[in-house]
């Protein structure tokens, strides 16, 4: 009995809340780029894994066609968020600021948003889910904060209003 409570503690730390852990091998079917070209826009923007066995979500936005953003959208199976109350992001970014992005629904229209800049060195970022906000198209909603009890969707979109290049590695997400 003491080897199986003892086993079952030991699974819960090693696991961590990992959300996603990427790697040279990382399966990346429930990965989406989605850019502004949906709506006439002419912004690119890519997803993929380089040689150190990052995610590096990386390209260029334009203003061109009332364009302006580039995200990246992850559709796990649902996330039960348990305890969590934070998403933590281990990054390496370019100085720019980018939104975390999360659904409690993936049907839902809109998403909780939360804004960062990034230092330009590795960095592991916090983020309280109470303080994520709801916005649909870049407004912000008239209703509650986040205080759903799982997540369907986490996303990290750019869109700083301005025609420029960008480049985001990222090598985990984990709730905490």
């Amino acid at each position: 009995m003491k080897w199986l409570i003892l086993s079952l503690l030991m699974m819960s730390f090693q696991t961590d809340n990992i959300i996603f852990d990427f790697d040279k091998n990382s399966n990346m079917e429930s990965w989406n780029v989605v850019n502004d070209d949906v709506m006439g826009g002419r912004s690119s923007g890519q997803l993929e894994i380089n040689a150190q066995g990052h995610a590096v979500f990386s390209g260029t936005i334009s203003l061109e066609n009332n364009g302006g953003f580039s995200s990246v959208r992850y559709r796990p199976e649902r996330i039960m968020l348990g305890d969590a109350t934070k998403i933590k992001i281990r990054l390496k970014g370019d100085k720019k600021k980018y939104q975390l992005r999360v659904k409690a629904n993936a049907d839902d229209y809109y998403s909780y948003v939360a804004n960062f800049t990034t230092s330009g060195d590795w960095e592991t970022i916090k983020i309280d889910l109470k303080d994520m906000y709801p916005t649909f198209r870049g407004r912000m909603l008239d209703q509650p904060n986040f205080k759903d009890d799982h997540l369907e969707e986490i996303g990290i979109l750019i869109g700083n209003k301005k025609a420029q290049e960008f480049n985001l590695m990222i090598d985990k997400l984990q709730l905490q």
